[in-house]
């Protein structure tokens, strides 16, 4: 039920409410004092998720928080994300320059091969959601190949199926690098997803080696 004379907030003033909040000087516009209890005083990194350079890249950058860019979600924007946030950039109290990380869906395995078998789900996954039908349980392999696929759904994920990481180590690890270097990330946020927990475990592995065996390089060079 709506009060009356309620208004939608801002997206900006929403920020500006939890961040007064964590400090502790929290002022509504008519003046009533709140406090946060748990919370207020709490030293904790605030970040602002976005998609494109537009309002959300514009409240991180204006109030000097970290950005993360939602690559996994929306691949074709994220170059003007991260422009878009580093343009309206402020130093504040919590950063002193831009910090950008940048998310990615990442499936490894022993070989392309195996890992492309494992991220055979992620088409059907991700028409569920962009449908508006609700996430579906990740399909296996076979579930997957037993979708009847339209030229509609195909259209619907391509974005998303055509920019997922997928192979192995090496080839994943190259890639990302590539997406890093394109977007000036400070970091990235990996995610897999698989039907099976164990293949999950075992792709965040096999990357965590070849990083670290890439970085022992490096510094024996």
């Amino acid at each position: 039920m709506q009060q009356p004379g309620a208004r939608h907030q801002d997206y900006g003033e929403q920020v500006g409410d939890i961040l007064a909040l964590l400090r502790g000087d929290y002022r509504s516009a008519d003046g009533v004092e709140a406090h946060a209890v748990p919370g207020e005083g709490a030293d904790v990194q605030v970040w602002i998720l976005g998609s494109s350079g537009g309002e959300s890249a514009e409240v991180a950058g204006r109030n000097g928080l970290r950005f993360t860019a939602n690559y996994h979600v929306s691949p074709a924007t994220v170059l003007e994300a991260a422009e878009g946030y580093r343009a309206a950039f402020q130093p504040s109290d919590h950063l002193d320059k831009p910090y950008v990380s940048v998310s990615a869906d990442v499936v490894v395995a022993e070989d392309d091969a195996t890992a492309r078998e494992l991220a055979t789900g992620y088409g059907p996954w991700v028409r569920s959601i962009r449908a508006a039908e609700g996430a579906i349980p990740f399909p296996t392999p076979e579930q997957a190949r037993a979708h009847p696929w339209t030229e509609r759904d195909r259209a619907l994920v391509a974005d998303r199926v055509d920019t997922q990481f997928v192979g192995s180590p090496g080839r994943v690890a190259d890639r990302l690098e590539q997406l890093r270097e394109a977007t000036d990330a400070d970091e990235l946020i990996i995610t897999t997803i698989t039907h099976a927990h164990a293949d999950r475990v075992r792709s965040y592995r096999l990357l965590a080696q070849e990083w670290q065996r890439r970085a022992l390089v490096d510094r024996t060079q």
